[in-house]
């Protein structure tokens, strides 16, 4: 997937870029200082996301928002700033951006932007048929052994042709996507059930290990189940 960042500090640039490729190493990043560089970006590409910048050289990051919305172009936009004005989320609010993040950017509440982000688009942005249908068993049956060549047969194509179909597509990998939905899925039941062990948590929503399940919940979400638990 294509991914537009736009910031006119360079170690601003580096930065998102690195988060998301540690996340997403299969995207494919285009940076942009201002507006008017952005701008020939999309002659050229389409961007289904784009992390901007409100303070730009020239035009702003709101500027941006409205010319994508009188223009059509179907671009969800993550506004990032180091100013707490409610005056720019509120016109963040009348442009329908996806989300409004300040600087410094936290790496969780990123990668959880861009879930979300990432669930919209599999149900309101895909045109596929056969990926949406993928989707609804992978959300009904999350915690059971879902193998992709299972999924496959399903949904009559092989394993190879839907592998690289839900990649193009979603913008993860198969196994990735079903991993992150887990843990949202576990994080929503430790909210919910305070009483359930961590080993119930995992074995609920299909982790056969529960070390395995507090390594990837760590390595997703920045922190420990445990530690997850207590703050909630």
């Amino acid at each position: 997937m294509n991914l537009l960042i736009i910031d006119d500090e360079p170690l601003e640039l580096e930065q998102l870029t690195y988060l998301v490729k540690k996340q997403y190493p299969n995207w494919t990043i285009f940076t942009a200082e201002d507006v008017v560089e952005a701008k020939q970006l999309m002659n050229h590409h389409s961007f289904p996301l784009a992390f901007v910048d409100i303070q730009l050289p020239g035009d702003t990051g709101l500027d941006f928002c409205e010319y994508l919305r009188i223009n059509d172009i179907n671009t969800e936009v993550v506004l990032i700033t180091a100013y707490q004005d409610f005056s720019y989320a509120k016109q963040a609010i009348r442009l329908s951006v996806l989300d409004y993040l300040v600087k410094p950017v936290i790496e969780s509440e990123l990668l959880k932007m861009i879930e979300d982000f990432l669930e919209k688009k599999a149900y309101t942005q895909t045109k596929s048929v056969l990926i949406n249908k993928v989707l609804e068993i992978v959300h009904e049956k999350y915690n059971q052994k879902l193998q992709l060549s299972d999924l496959a047969r399903e949904v009559f194509v092989t394993p190879t042709y839907l592998s690289k179909k839900f990649t193009e597509t979603i913008g993860v990998k198969f196994t990735d996507y079903i991993n992150h939905f887990r843990i949202q899925k576990a994080k929503q039941l430790m909210i919910e059930n305070p009483d359930w062990s961590l080993f119930q948590i995992a074995e609920y929503v299909g982790f056969s290990s529960q070390h395995h399940f507090s390594n990837l919940f760590k390595k997703i979400e920045g922190t420990t189940p445990s530690q997850f638990k207590e703050n909630h």
